[in-house]
């Protein structure tokens, strides 16, 4: 019951529009020359290098952040067929 209230509030506050746009230049830069030279060092966390623990945690974050959009369209939608004709 919490985890739907909380969740509910999260999908609320979310501008799509401006999310998407925000979100796709984000990925775009960490993909591009600086980060990549911050993150590929000869260090290695639990055994992984950290270049591949880099791309391993923004992969994972990156469908996180898809499935709060798709969670969002999909109740944004709901609503919009639930409200009757005018």
């Amino acid at each position: 019951m919490i985890w739907r209230s909380t969740r509910h509030r999260l999908l609320k506050r979310l501008q799509l529009r401006e999310s998407w746009i925000i979100f796709f230049i984000m990925g775009n830069v960490m993909i591009n020359f600086p980060f990549l030279k911050i993150f590929n060092q000869p260090i290695s966390i639990l055994g992984f290098p950290l270049l591949f623990l880099y791309f391993t945690v923004g992969w994972a974050a990156s469908i996180g952040v898809i499935y709060l959009f798709t969670q969002a369209t999909e109740s944004d939608q709901q609503t919009v067929e639930e409200q009757p004709p005018q």
